[in-house]
Protein backbone atom coordinates (compact mmCIF):
# COMPACT_ATOMS: atom_id res chain seq x y z
CA UNK A 1 0.00 0.00 0.00
CA UNK A 2 2.96 2.45 0.71
CA UNK A 3 4.55 2.37 -2.49
CA UNK A 4 1.53 2.69 -4.04
CA UNK A 5 1.21 6.43 -2.44
CA UNK A 6 4.90 6.76 -2.89
CA UNK A 7 5.30 10.19 -4.75
CA UNK A 8 6.91 9.99 -8.58
CA UNK A 9 10.28 11.26 -8.64
CA UNK A 10 11.26 14.86 -9.62
CA UNK A 11 13.98 14.18 -11.45
CA UNK A 12 14.00 11.99 -14.49
CA UNK A 13 17.73 10.71 -15.91
CA UNK A 14 18.30 12.05 -19.36
CA UNK A 15 17.92 9.60 -22.35
CA UNK A 16 20.40 9.51 -24.80
CA UNK A 17 19.78 10.45 -28.11
CA UNK A 18 21.08 9.80 -32.02
CA UNK A 19 19.26 11.25 -34.25
CA UNK A 20 19.78 9.52 -37.89
CA UNK A 21 21.36 11.11 -40.77
CA UNK A 22 18.35 12.17 -42.94
CA UNK A 23 17.90 14.18 -46.88
CA UNK A 24 16.20 16.60 -47.70
CA UNK A 25 15.12 19.78 -48.92
CA UNK A 26 14.92 21.08 -45.15
CA UNK A 27 17.83 19.08 -44.05
CA UNK A 28 19.45 20.96 -46.82
CA UNK A 29 18.14 24.65 -45.76
CA UNK A 30 19.54 23.75 -42.06
CA UNK A 31 23.01 22.83 -43.64
CA UNK A 32 22.92 26.10 -45.63
CA UNK A 33 21.95 28.13 -43.08
CA UNK A 34 23.95 26.40 -40.41
CA UNK A 35 27.47 27.37 -42.71
CA UNK A 36 26.16 30.87 -43.42
CA UNK A 37 25.41 31.31 -39.43
CA UNK A 38 28.73 29.72 -38.52
CA UNK A 39 30.58 31.68 -41.26
CA UNK A 40 29.17 34.86 -39.91
CA UNK A 41 30.29 34.26 -36.62
CA UNK A 42 33.72 33.35 -37.19
CA UNK A 43 34.59 35.44 -39.97
CA UNK A 44 33.46 39.06 -38.87
CA UNK A 45 35.97 40.05 -36.35
CA UNK A 46 39.03 39.29 -39.37
CA UNK A 47 37.12 41.99 -41.90
CA UNK A 48 39.27 45.26 -41.86
CA UNK A 49 37.59 48.65 -42.76
CA UNK A 50 39.71 51.54 -43.20
CA UNK A 51 37.73 54.42 -41.26
CA UNK A 52 40.97 57.10 -41.28
CA UNK A 53 44.41 57.24 -39.33
CA UNK A 54 42.64 57.97 -35.60
CA UNK A 55 39.95 55.02 -35.91
CA UNK A 56 39.76 51.11 -35.76
CA UNK A 57 39.92 49.48 -38.98
CA UNK A 58 37.70 46.25 -37.53
CA UNK A 59 34.99 46.31 -39.43
CA UNK A 60 32.63 45.08 -36.73
CA UNK A 61 34.32 46.83 -32.85
CA UNK A 62 32.37 46.62 -29.69
CA UNK A 63 34.91 48.94 -27.93
CA UNK A 64 33.92 49.19 -24.68
CA UNK A 65 36.94 50.79 -23.15
CA UNK A 66 35.60 53.97 -25.20
CA UNK A 67 32.67 53.30 -25.53
CA UNK A 68 32.30 53.06 -28.85
CA UNK A 69 30.04 50.45 -31.35
CA UNK A 70 31.94 50.33 -35.10
CA UNK A 71 29.55 48.31 -37.38
CA UNK A 72 31.11 48.62 -41.01
CA UNK A 73 30.72 52.55 -42.05
CA UNK A 74 28.43 53.47 -38.77
CA UNK A 75 29.73 54.47 -35.25
CA UNK A 76 27.80 54.28 -32.99
CA UNK A 77 28.33 56.94 -29.96
CA UNK A 78 27.23 56.57 -26.12
CA UNK A 79 24.59 58.80 -26.18
CA UNK A 80 23.75 57.35 -29.49
CA UNK A 81 22.26 53.96 -27.79
CA UNK A 82 18.87 54.67 -28.63
CA UNK A 83 19.90 53.11 -32.59
CA UNK A 84 21.16 49.58 -30.23
CA UNK A 85 17.91 50.03 -28.66
CA UNK A 86 15.84 50.45 -31.85
CA UNK A 87 17.92 47.30 -33.03
CA UNK A 88 16.59 45.09 -30.37
CA UNK A 89 13.37 46.25 -30.36
CA UNK A 90 13.87 45.53 -33.96
CA UNK A 91 15.21 42.11 -32.96
CA UNK A 92 12.22 41.59 -30.26
CA UNK A 93 9.15 42.41 -32.86
CA UNK A 94 11.12 40.27 -35.47
CA UNK A 95 11.11 36.97 -33.34
CA UNK A 96 6.77 37.94 -32.36
CA UNK A 97 6.63 37.85 -35.86
CA UNK A 98 8.08 34.47 -37.58
CA UNK A 99 6.91 32.90 -34.17
CA UNK A 100 3.31 34.11 -34.78
CA UNK A 101 3.75 33.25 -38.45
CA UNK A 102 6.12 30.09 -38.92
CA UNK A 103 5.92 29.01 -35.08
CA UNK A 104 9.71 28.01 -33.58
CA UNK A 105 11.55 28.40 -36.90
CA UNK A 106 14.30 30.02 -34.72
CA UNK A 107 14.61 27.34 -32.66
CA UNK A 108 14.79 24.95 -35.26
CA UNK A 109 16.92 26.71 -37.38
CA UNK A 110 18.73 29.83 -36.15
CA UNK A 111 19.12 29.30 -32.57
CA UNK A 112 22.89 29.61 -31.42
CA UNK A 113 22.01 26.26 -29.30
CA UNK A 114 20.31 24.45 -32.16
CA UNK A 115 23.07 25.29 -34.28
CA UNK A 116 26.19 24.29 -32.25
CA UNK A 117 24.21 21.14 -31.20
CA UNK A 118 24.02 20.18 -34.85
CA UNK A 119 27.69 20.88 -35.50
CA UNK A 120 28.33 18.36 -32.43
CA UNK A 121 26.19 15.69 -33.95
CA UNK A 122 27.34 16.22 -37.52
CA UNK A 123 31.21 15.87 -35.83
CA UNK A 124 29.77 12.96 -33.75
CA UNK A 125 28.39 11.47 -36.63
CA UNK A 126 31.48 11.89 -38.50
CA UNK A 127 33.69 9.55 -36.00
CA UNK A 128 31.16 7.11 -34.45
CA UNK A 129 28.80 6.69 -37.37
CA UNK A 130 24.98 6.79 -38.17
CA UNK A 131 22.72 6.43 -35.31
CA UNK A 132 23.02 2.36 -35.18
CA UNK A 133 26.74 2.40 -35.09
CA UNK A 134 26.47 4.88 -32.12
CA UNK A 135 23.56 3.00 -30.43
CA UNK A 136 25.96 -0.01 -30.24
CA UNK A 137 28.52 1.40 -29.31
CA UNK A 138 26.53 3.39 -26.74
CA UNK A 139 25.93 0.15 -24.96
CA UNK A 140 29.40 -1.72 -25.57
CA UNK A 141 31.65 -1.98 -22.53
CA UNK A 142 34.55 0.73 -22.83
CA UNK A 143 37.14 -1.11 -24.56
CA UNK A 144 40.30 0.51 -26.92
CA UNK A 145 37.82 1.11 -29.69
CA UNK A 146 35.16 2.83 -27.60
CA UNK A 147 38.22 4.91 -25.85
CA UNK A 148 39.68 6.18 -28.84
CA UNK A 149 36.22 7.47 -30.76
CA UNK A 150 35.16 8.84 -27.49
CA UNK A 151 38.25 10.98 -26.92
CA UNK A 152 38.80 11.64 -30.79
CA UNK A 153 35.25 13.21 -30.09
CA UNK A 154 35.49 15.12 -27.36
CA UNK A 155 39.05 16.68 -28.68
CA UNK A 156 37.19 17.86 -31.89
CA UNK A 157 34.41 19.89 -29.91
CA UNK A 158 37.03 21.36 -27.61
CA UNK A 159 38.67 22.64 -30.20
CA UNK A 160 35.20 23.97 -31.87
CA UNK A 161 34.42 25.19 -28.35
CA UNK A 162 37.95 27.05 -27.91
CA UNK A 163 37.45 28.62 -31.82
CA UNK A 164 34.26 29.42 -30.19
CA UNK A 165 34.78 31.27 -27.27
CA UNK A 166 37.52 33.00 -28.83
CA UNK A 167 35.99 34.13 -31.87
CA UNK A 168 33.57 36.33 -29.33
CA UNK A 169 36.08 38.25 -27.53
CA UNK A 170 37.55 39.18 -30.93
CA UNK A 171 34.47 41.58 -31.40
CA UNK A 172 35.68 43.40 -28.50
CA UNK A 173 39.48 44.47 -29.77
CA UNK A 174 41.82 44.42 -32.62
CA UNK A 175 41.18 40.28 -33.72
CA UNK A 176 45.23 40.43 -34.79
CA UNK A 177 46.70 42.25 -31.89
CA UNK A 178 44.25 40.34 -29.11
CA UNK A 179 44.88 36.94 -30.77
CA UNK A 180 48.29 37.70 -30.75
CA UNK A 181 48.31 38.92 -27.02
CA UNK A 182 46.28 35.68 -26.32
CA UNK A 183 49.20 33.44 -27.69
CA UNK A 184 52.02 35.25 -25.80
CA UNK A 185 50.21 35.48 -22.86
CA UNK A 186 49.92 39.34 -22.53
CA UNK A 187 46.05 39.04 -23.14
CA UNK A 188 44.17 41.15 -19.88
CA UNK A 189 42.81 38.22 -17.64
CA UNK A 190 39.62 38.96 -18.63
CA UNK A 191 40.17 37.97 -22.17
CA UNK A 192 41.13 34.49 -20.76
CA UNK A 193 38.32 34.46 -18.72
CA UNK A 194 35.63 34.92 -21.20
CA UNK A 195 37.26 32.54 -23.96
CA UNK A 196 37.19 30.06 -20.66
CA UNK A 197 33.81 30.49 -19.82
CA UNK A 198 32.35 30.50 -23.32
CA UNK A 199 34.48 27.49 -24.24
CA UNK A 200 33.35 25.32 -21.63
CA UNK A 201 29.67 26.56 -22.20
CA UNK A 202 29.52 25.20 -25.73
CA UNK A 203 31.46 21.97 -25.36
CA UNK A 204 28.82 21.20 -22.36
CA UNK A 205 25.47 22.73 -23.92
CA UNK A 206 26.71 21.16 -27.40
CA UNK A 207 28.15 18.04 -26.66
CA UNK A 208 26.44 16.94 -23.57
CA UNK A 209 23.31 19.03 -22.72
CA UNK A 210 21.91 19.42 -25.93
CA UNK A 211 17.81 19.25 -26.15
CA UNK A 212 18.27 19.42 -22.19
CA UNK A 213 18.98 23.22 -22.90
CA UNK A 214 15.91 23.64 -24.81
CA UNK A 215 13.57 21.69 -22.74
CA UNK A 216 14.59 22.65 -19.15
CA UNK A 217 16.87 26.13 -19.32
CA UNK A 218 15.46 27.91 -22.10
CA UNK A 219 12.26 29.84 -21.50
CA UNK A 220 11.59 30.50 -25.12
CA UNK A 221 9.49 27.70 -25.60
CA UNK A 222 7.35 29.18 -22.61
CA UNK A 223 6.94 32.30 -24.16
CA UNK A 224 6.28 31.38 -27.59
CA UNK A 225 3.07 29.91 -26.90
CA UNK A 226 1.55 33.66 -26.52
CA UNK A 227 2.66 34.47 -29.92
CA UNK A 228 1.04 31.30 -31.61
CA UNK A 229 -2.68 30.92 -32.73
CA UNK A 230 -4.79 28.58 -34.74
CA UNK A 231 -3.48 30.02 -37.60
CA UNK A 232 0.19 29.64 -37.02
CA UNK A 233 2.41 27.36 -39.34
CA UNK A 234 3.72 24.96 -37.76
CA UNK A 235 5.13 20.87 -38.14
CA UNK A 236 2.34 18.65 -37.66
CA UNK A 237 1.53 14.80 -38.13
CA UNK A 238 -1.70 14.34 -40.53
CA UNK A 239 -3.45 11.75 -38.32
CA UNK A 240 -6.48 11.77 -40.46
CA UNK A 241 -4.65 10.68 -43.33
CA UNK A 242 -2.30 8.09 -41.16
CA UNK A 243 -4.22 6.74 -38.85
CA UNK A 244 -4.92 3.38 -37.96
CA UNK A 245 -0.88 3.48 -38.55
CA UNK A 246 0.68 -0.44 -38.87
CA UNK A 247 3.62 -2.10 -40.39
CA UNK A 248 4.09 -5.22 -42.04
CA UNK A 249 1.98 -8.56 -40.98
CA UNK A 250 -0.15 -6.17 -38.80
CA UNK A 251 -1.01 -4.22 -41.38
CA UNK A 252 -1.68 -6.91 -43.74
CA UNK A 253 -3.84 -8.01 -41.10
CA UNK A 254 -5.63 -4.60 -41.25
CA UNK A 255 -6.04 -4.24 -44.69
CA UNK A 256 -7.54 -7.97 -45.38
CA UNK A 257 -10.03 -7.42 -42.34
CA UNK A 258 -11.40 -3.87 -44.36
CA UNK A 259 -11.50 -5.84 -47.17
CA UNK A 260 -13.44 -8.35 -46.01
CA UNK A 261 -15.90 -5.84 -43.98
CA UNK A 262 -16.11 -4.24 -47.26
CA UNK A 263 -17.00 -6.99 -49.05
CA UNK A 264 -19.67 -7.81 -46.08
CA UNK A 265 -21.41 -4.43 -45.80
CA UNK A 266 -21.61 -3.61 -49.54
CA UNK A 267 -20.77 -0.67 -51.17
CA UNK A 268 -19.30 1.03 -48.37
CA UNK A 269 -17.18 0.20 -45.80
CA UNK A 270 -18.56 1.48 -42.91
CA UNK A 271 -22.10 -0.20 -43.54
CA UNK A 272 -24.11 2.18 -42.44
CA UNK A 273 -26.52 2.73 -45.78
CA UNK A 274 -29.69 1.26 -45.10
CA UNK A 275 -30.05 -2.10 -46.14
CA UNK A 276 -26.78 -3.05 -46.18
CA UNK A 277 -25.50 -6.40 -44.49
CA UNK A 278 -24.65 -5.87 -40.87
CA UNK A 279 -20.90 -6.15 -40.11
CA UNK A 280 -18.24 -5.18 -38.01
CA UNK A 281 -17.11 -1.39 -39.11
CA UNK A 282 -13.02 -1.83 -39.45
CA UNK A 283 -10.89 0.91 -40.80
CA UNK A 284 -8.64 0.03 -43.79
CA UNK A 285 -4.54 0.86 -42.36
CA UNK A 286 -3.65 4.42 -42.61
CA UNK A 287 -0.55 6.03 -44.65
CA UNK A 288 1.69 5.71 -41.64
CA UNK A 289 3.72 2.47 -41.81
CA UNK A 290 4.84 3.08 -38.50
CA UNK A 291 8.58 2.64 -39.69
CA UNK A 292 9.79 5.17 -36.74
CA UNK A 293 11.78 6.88 -39.77
CA UNK A 294 10.30 10.50 -37.94
CA UNK A 295 11.26 9.49 -34.55
CA UNK A 296 14.88 8.31 -35.24
CA UNK A 297 15.89 11.72 -37.24
CA UNK A 298 14.11 13.78 -34.20
CA UNK A 299 16.98 15.80 -32.22
CA UNK A 300 14.56 16.61 -29.70
CA UNK A 301 13.74 12.65 -29.34
CA UNK A 302 10.13 13.16 -29.65
CA UNK A 303 7.34 11.54 -31.67
CA UNK A 304 5.56 14.32 -33.72
CA UNK A 305 2.51 12.20 -34.16
CA UNK A 306 1.53 12.33 -30.92
CA UNK A 307 0.24 15.81 -31.26
CA UNK A 308 1.84 19.21 -30.54
CA UNK A 309 4.70 19.02 -28.71
CA UNK A 310 6.72 21.78 -26.46
CA UNK A 311 9.75 20.03 -27.02
CA UNK A 312 9.20 20.29 -30.64
CA UNK A 313 11.56 22.98 -31.91
CA UNK A 314 9.92 22.20 -35.64
CA UNK A 315 13.36 21.60 -37.22
CA UNK A 316 11.28 19.33 -40.03
CA UNK A 317 13.74 17.11 -40.14
CA UNK A 318 10.96 14.75 -39.70
CA UNK A 319 9.11 15.80 -42.41
CA UNK A 320 12.40 14.96 -44.80
CA UNK A 321 12.47 11.28 -43.28
CA UNK A 322 8.70 10.94 -43.98
CA UNK A 323 8.83 12.15 -47.21
CA UNK A 324 11.63 10.02 -48.09
CA UNK A 325 9.07 7.11 -46.62
CA UNK A 326 6.21 8.19 -48.82
CA UNK A 327 8.04 7.90 -51.85
CA UNK A 328 9.38 4.38 -51.30
CA UNK A 329 6.06 2.89 -50.51
CA UNK A 330 4.08 4.96 -53.26
CA UNK A 331 2.43 7.33 -51.14
CA UNK A 332 1.71 10.83 -51.51
CA UNK A 333 4.30 13.10 -49.47
CA UNK A 334 3.11 15.34 -46.75
CA UNK A 335 2.11 12.85 -43.67
CA UNK A 336 3.77 15.29 -41.21
CA UNK A 337 4.38 18.73 -42.75
CA UNK A 338 4.01 22.45 -41.98
CA UNK A 339 0.04 22.74 -41.14
CA UNK A 340 -1.98 25.06 -39.16
CA UNK A 341 -4.53 23.95 -36.61
CA UNK A 342 -7.44 24.96 -38.67
CA UNK A 343 -6.09 22.82 -41.52
CA UNK A 344 -7.27 19.86 -39.73
CA UNK A 345 -11.06 20.18 -39.79
CA UNK A 346 -10.90 22.09 -43.15
CA UNK A 347 -8.87 18.68 -44.82
CA UNK A 348 -10.94 16.04 -42.60
CA UNK A 349 -14.38 17.84 -44.20
CA UNK A 350 -12.40 17.19 -47.82
CA UNK A 351 -12.12 20.81 -48.50
CA UNK A 352 -8.50 21.83 -50.32
CA UNK A 353 -5.73 23.19 -48.76
CA UNK A 354 -5.62 26.34 -47.50
CA UNK A 355 -2.64 28.58 -48.77
CA UNK A 356 0.44 28.82 -47.15
CA UNK A 357 -0.12 32.80 -47.35
CA UNK A 358 -3.42 33.53 -45.96
CA UNK A 359 -2.43 31.99 -42.61
CA UNK A 360 1.02 33.96 -42.68
CA UNK A 361 -1.62 37.47 -44.07
CA UNK A 362 -3.36 38.26 -40.96
CA UNK A 363 -4.27 41.18 -38.95
CA UNK A 364 -1.35 40.18 -36.07
CA UNK A 365 1.41 39.25 -38.39
CA UNK A 366 0.85 42.87 -40.27
CA UNK A 367 1.18 44.75 -37.18
CA UNK A 368 4.41 42.82 -36.07
CA UNK A 369 5.49 43.70 -40.12
CA UNK A 370 4.46 47.24 -39.63
CA UNK A 371 5.88 47.97 -36.25
CA UNK A 372 9.38 46.60 -37.60
CA UNK A 373 9.32 48.23 -40.59
CA UNK A 374 8.06 51.56 -39.17
CA UNK A 375 10.93 51.20 -36.22
CA UNK A 376 13.75 50.25 -39.05
CA UNK A 377 12.52 53.22 -41.36
CA UNK A 378 13.16 55.78 -38.35
CA UNK A 379 16.73 54.13 -37.02
CA UNK A 380 18.00 54.92 -41.14
CA UNK A 381 16.28 58.16 -41.27
CA UNK A 382 18.03 58.81 -37.83
CA UNK A 383 21.21 57.88 -38.83
CA UNK A 384 21.61 59.83 -42.26
CA UNK A 385 20.09 62.86 -40.76
CA UNK A 386 22.03 62.94 -37.40
CA UNK A 387 24.84 65.63 -37.22
CA UNK A 388 28.74 64.98 -37.13
CA UNK A 389 29.22 67.34 -33.62
CA UNK A 390 27.00 66.83 -30.75
CA UNK A 391 26.60 69.16 -27.32
CA UNK A 392 25.33 68.20 -23.94
CA UNK A 393 24.80 70.73 -21.19
CA UNK A 394 25.03 69.75 -17.43
CA UNK A 395 24.97 72.84 -14.71
CA UNK A 396 27.12 72.89 -11.74
CA UNK A 397 24.75 73.57 -9.02
CA UNK A 398 26.70 73.59 -6.22
CA UNK A 399 26.67 76.79 -6.29
CA UNK A 400 23.40 76.92 -8.06
CA UNK A 401 24.92 80.86 -9.15
CA UNK A 402 28.09 82.75 -7.76
CA UNK A 403 27.47 87.11 -6.73
CA UNK A 404 30.48 88.43 -7.28
CA UNK A 405 32.67 91.95 -5.99
CA UNK A 406 30.79 94.00 -8.74
CA UNK A 407 27.33 92.56 -8.27
CA UNK A 408 26.73 90.69 -11.15
CA UNK A 409 25.53 86.97 -10.78
CA UNK A 410 27.57 83.60 -12.48
CA UNK A 411 26.20 80.70 -12.96
CA UNK A 412 28.97 77.59 -14.40
CA UNK A 413 28.22 75.06 -16.63
CA UNK A 414 29.67 71.77 -18.12
CA UNK A 415 29.63 71.51 -21.52
CA UNK A 416 30.92 68.33 -23.77
CA UNK A 417 31.38 68.58 -27.18
CA UNK A 418 31.55 65.44 -29.75
CA UNK A 419 33.39 65.91 -32.59
CA UNK A 420 32.19 62.32 -34.40
CA UNK A 421 34.41 63.37 -37.90
CA UNK A 422 37.82 62.11 -38.60
CA UNK A 423 39.63 64.87 -38.57
CA UNK A 424 40.64 67.63 -35.69
CA UNK A 425 38.06 70.74 -35.62
CA UNK A 426 37.62 73.73 -33.79
CA UNK A 427 34.48 74.98 -32.27
CA UNK A 428 33.32 78.10 -31.51
CA UNK A 429 31.14 78.65 -28.52
CA UNK A 430 28.41 81.11 -28.08
CA UNK A 431 24.95 81.23 -26.45
CA UNK A 432 21.33 82.67 -27.55
CA UNK A 433 19.26 84.23 -25.31
CA UNK A 434 16.55 87.24 -24.98
CA UNK A 435 18.51 88.71 -22.06
CA UNK A 436 22.13 90.05 -22.38
CA UNK A 437 24.51 87.56 -21.26
CA UNK A 438 28.12 86.99 -21.42
CA UNK A 439 30.11 83.72 -21.89
CA UNK A 440 33.64 82.80 -20.44
CA UNK A 441 35.44 79.85 -21.06
CA UNK A 442 37.54 78.49 -18.47
CA UNK A 443 41.22 78.73 -20.27
CA UNK A 444 40.42 80.21 -23.60
CA UNK A 445 40.47 83.64 -24.13
CA UNK A 446 38.53 84.47 -27.50
CA UNK A 447 35.63 81.60 -27.14
CA UNK A 448 37.28 79.00 -29.49
CA UNK A 449 37.83 75.28 -28.62
CA UNK A 450 40.31 72.43 -30.22
CA UNK A 451 38.59 69.11 -30.59
CA UNK A 452 40.65 66.43 -32.10
CA UNK A 453 39.17 63.61 -34.08
CA UNK A 454 36.64 61.44 -32.66
CA UNK A 455 36.83 62.57 -29.37
CA UNK A 456 35.01 64.47 -26.77
CA UNK A 457 36.75 67.19 -25.33
CA UNK A 458 34.99 68.72 -21.70
CA UNK A 459 34.62 72.57 -21.06
CA UNK A 460 34.03 74.22 -18.20
CA UNK A 461 32.16 77.56 -19.04
CA UNK A 462 30.97 80.70 -17.19
CA UNK A 463 27.67 82.29 -17.99
CA UNK A 464 27.41 85.91 -16.25
CA UNK A 465 24.82 88.55 -15.84
CA UNK A 466 25.65 92.01 -15.17
CA UNK A 467 23.87 94.13 -11.95
CA UNK A 468 21.68 95.84 -14.61
CA UNK A 469 20.88 93.29 -16.31
CA UNK A 470 17.26 92.12 -16.15
CA UNK A 471 18.28 88.24 -15.67
CA UNK A 472 20.62 89.06 -12.36
CA UNK A 473 17.46 89.55 -10.71
CA UNK A 474 15.41 87.21 -11.99
CA UNK A 475 14.97 83.72 -10.70
CA UNK A 476 15.23 81.52 -13.85
CA UNK A 477 16.26 82.57 -17.36
CA UNK A 478 16.05 80.09 -20.50
CA UNK A 479 18.80 80.74 -23.16
CA UNK A 480 19.90 78.13 -25.51
CA UNK A 481 24.05 77.05 -25.75
CA UNK A 482 25.66 76.53 -29.17
CA UNK A 483 29.19 75.17 -31.06
CA UNK A 484 29.56 76.28 -34.41
CA UNK A 485 32.34 74.19 -36.34
CA UNK A 486 35.03 76.83 -37.58
CA UNK A 487 34.79 77.20 -41.29
CA UNK A 488 31.40 75.23 -41.95
CA UNK A 489 27.82 76.29 -40.69
CA UNK A 490 27.46 73.13 -39.00
CA UNK A 491 25.82 73.66 -35.37
CA UNK A 492 24.79 72.14 -32.28
CA UNK A 493 23.05 73.24 -29.41
CA UNK A 494 22.21 72.64 -25.63
CA UNK A 495 19.39 74.33 -23.62
CA UNK A 496 19.65 75.01 -19.73
CA UNK A 497 18.67 77.66 -17.72
CA UNK A 498 20.31 80.79 -15.67
CA UNK A 499 19.81 81.04 -11.98
CA UNK A 500 19.83 84.41 -11.08
CA UNK A 501 19.15 86.07 -7.88
CA UNK A 502 15.20 85.43 -7.66
CA UNK A 503 13.38 87.55 -4.69
CA UNK A 504 16.58 86.95 -2.26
Amino acid sequence: MASQDAAPKLYAAQEPIFPKRVKGPFRNFKWALMIFTLGVYYITPWIRWDRGPSLPDQAVLVDLANRRFFFFWIEIWPHEFYFVAGLLIMAGLGLFLFTSALGRVWCGYACPQTVWTDLFYTVERWIEGDRNARLRLWKQKWDFRKWRLRVTKWIVWLLIAVATGGAWVFYFADAPTLLRDLLTGQAAFVAYATVGILTATTFIFGGFAREQICIYACPWPRIQAAMMDEHTITVAYRDWRGEPRGKGKKRREMAEAAIESSRLAGPTIRGTEPGATSAPEVEAPGDCIDCMACVNVCPMGIDIRDGQQMECITCALCIDACDEIMDKVGKPRGLIDYLALTDEANERAGNTKVPVMRHILRPRTLIYTALWSAIGVGLIVALFIRSEIDLTVAQVRNPQFVTLSDGSVRNTYDIRIRNMTAADATFRIGLTSDDVLRVDLEGSQDLMVEVPADETLLQRVYVIARPEDAASGRERTDFRFWVEEFGTEERAFGDTTFFGRGQQ
